[in-house]
């Protein structure tokens, strides 16, 4: 079976997602902000994976674009964290550029189901 790699790489970022919830919570005692982070972010693969199972074309591309707002509103979150101190540059960036190329990926595939339409 072939790797399908927004699953893969939206299943990774998850990962990432909640060490930084646990790091949030356990050395900053921040629970709003990380809060958000950890349902956003970990949204954008459980939104991919309800797309693999959706009963059609057109239920695959609405939870693909929930999952695209997600990943945009994790970005958010992300560059909140950093500016209010609680994220290092290198650690958001880390995270952006991965979140940035999940982005890239769901956008080609959006264009690419609208261009069959």
């Amino acid at each position: 079976m072939k790797e399908n790699v927004i699953q893969t790489k939206s299943f990774e970022f998850a990962v990432r997602i909640v060490r930084v919830y646990q790091y949030l919570i356990s050395k900053h005692k921040e629970y709003e902000l990380s809060k958000q982070l950890l349902r956003s972010g970990t949204s954008i693969g459980a939104n991919i994976e309800e797309a693999i199972g959706g009963q059609s074309k057109k239920d695959f591309f609405a939870k693909l674009t929930i999952s695209y707002k997600e990943a945009r509103e994790t970005h958010y979150w992300i560059r909140l964290l950093n500016r209010t101190d609680y994220l290092s540059l290198d650690e958001s960036n880390s995270l952006l550029n991965d979140l940035d190329e999940i982005l890239k990926i769901i956008g080609s595939i959006q264009k690419t189901i609208r261009n069959q339409s």
